[in-house]
């Protein structure tokens, strides 16, 4: 089912359904775990959208550390507050729009508070931030966090600070991320940036920019780095990790992503390696043999498929057909028996027929996905689809549709788990349980959130095998087997 988090450090855990108003939301805030200095200048961060944008928070967090600024969680503290912004449903902006005028009406009431809007709505509407609605001081692209401390300066003077250049270049491999209300056991490890896919609904080329893959050393350095502080889970992430290409200059040896899935691997046999997210047309049987060779991989793979009809795909631009992504999920049931796959979905994209749109739940049946992310197609200004395709499904039946994909997948997402019943999985203790601080919650390799009592003696960031006795179509309830 597609769930709506507001807790960073349970990215994609499934603790409660979405509500429908909350469709295309996903709200983080970004806080430090220590007690608040009060002294100096702070800065507090709020991230929307995707993983992608958590991490970039960590690297703003970093830059703004270097030049003194630290970080709150009390907005009444802050001297800069920014909010890092996502473009990719029209829900998510209009969210950050309605913030955007509380931190105003906040600078009014204290003249010298600046607000800065970061990533892709910075890109995407920097002339209407800064002329027409005038709500920010600071607008700064994904690719210009390096002149973040210049374009502090320059708004402190009254002027605006604005940059929004997408490189061709920037990685920033060399800035380690200040873990922003880390629990100790999990964190993220951008492996790339940008996107070279043209999905016709898609505005992450046009506010990332172009694919540009990050030093697989540094990557390594940084995966090594976490270990040797404690923690047992990293994700590599990319808008699609599977096109991750480094050639290493004093070789000239190429680096692709089942290499760099290995090499991390093995930085530690205790270390967890996530990734996100596949594409379909890149996932290579490399790929999947390299997760089935590494226990320490985990056996979890997110693989949009974002429609089930070859002639919505082909709208879509996807580069592949129905027959091609089936074929993949085969592949993965054939060399990792035991991966749960999970997906994006859209429900009522331009021109769907009702045809079409039952093969979209076909799909959801046959790939039996352990979960996904359900939205109704919204359209973004500056696509390919917005130029060549009507918007012609009403939301009426977009809603339906979507409720249907969600029924569905419920149904396939409670299936799933039932069938986890009675077995035992080794389970990273992530910390408390949301509902009780008698249990613990983590997750299996399966990507899936287990919640069990506490046992004397562990504590987050230990790994416990766990009994499942029950479970519902979002969590596995257990017990300690030890």
């Amino acid at each position: 089912m597609h769930l709506y988090n507001d807790n960073p450090t349970l990215l994609d855990v499934p603790h409660q359904q979405m509500k429908e108003e909350q469709q295309g939301e996903v709200f983080f805030k970004n806080y430090p775990q220590q007690v608040e200095d009060p002294s100096g200048k702070h800065f507090y961060i709020e991230s929307y959208g995707c993983q992608m944008n958590f991490s970039d928070s960590e690297i703003v967090a970093s830059i703004l550390a270097e030049v003194g600024f630290k970080p709150t969680r009390s907005l009444e503290l802050a001297d800069l507050i920014l909010v890092n912004t996502c473009s990719i449903r029209e829900k998510a902006e209009e969210t950050v729009r309605k913030r955007l005028r509380v931190f105003d009406a906040m600078k009014r009431q204290r003249p010298g508070t600046l607000v800065g809007v970061l990533g892709c709505m910075a890109e995407r509407l920097k002339s209407k931030f800064l002329e027409e609605e005038r709500l920010v001081d600071l607008v700064v692209g994904p690719d210009a966090y390096r002149d973040l401390p210049k374009l502090v300066a320059t708004a402190e003077d009254g002027d605006k600070g604005i940059n929004v250049f997408l490189s061709r270049e920037e990685t920033y491999a060399d800035i380690s991320p200040l873990r922003l209300d880390s629990n100790g056991v999990s964190a993220f490890i951008s492996i790339m940036r940008g996107c070279d896919n043209m999905c016709s609904f898609c505005v992450v080329p046009f506010t990332r920019g172009r694919e540009r893959s990050r030093d697989a050393f540094s990557i390594l350095a940084e995966a090594q780095e976490l270990y040797e502080r404690g923690y047992k889970e990293v994700t590599l992430l990319g808008q699609n990790v599977d096109s991750y290409k480094w050639t290493n200059p004093e070789t000239e040896n190429l680096v692709n992503f089942a290499h760099l899935l290995e090499m991390v691997a093995l930085v530690a046999p205790d270390l967890r390696v996530r990734f996100s997210t596949s594409h379909p047309k890149d996932i290579t049987n490399e790929v999947l043999h390299t997760i089935a060779k590494y226990p320490n991989i985990c056996k979890y793979i997110h693989l949009p498929v974002q429609s089930g009809n070859s002639n919505v795909l082909e709208r879509m631009n996807r580069t592949y057909d129905r027959e091609w992504y089936m074929e993949r999920i085969e592949a993965v049931r054939q060399i990792i028996p035991e991966c749960a796959i999970s997906s994006d979905i859209i429900a009522g994209f331009c021109g769907e027929t009702e045809e079409e749109h039952q093969d979209t739940l076909s799909m959801i049946e046959f790939a039996d996905y352990s979960m996904s992310y359900m939205f109704f197609y919204s359209e973004r200004p500056g696509t390919l689809a917005a130029r060549k395709y009507p918007d012609d499904i009403t939301l009426e039946v977009k809603k339906r549709r979507l409720q249907e994909i969600i029924n569905l997948q419920s149904q396939v997402s409670y299936g799933h788990n039932q069938r986890d019943i009675g077995k035992v999985f080794e389970v990273l203790i992530e910390g408390d349980s949301r509902k009780s601080d008698q249990d613990f919650c983590g997750r299996n390799t399966q990507n899936k959130m287990i919640v069990f009592p506490k046992v004397a003696g562990y504590k987050p960031g230990q790994y416990i095998n766990v009994l499942v006795k029950a479970a519902s179509s979002a969590t596995l309830i257990g017990e300690a087997a030890i």
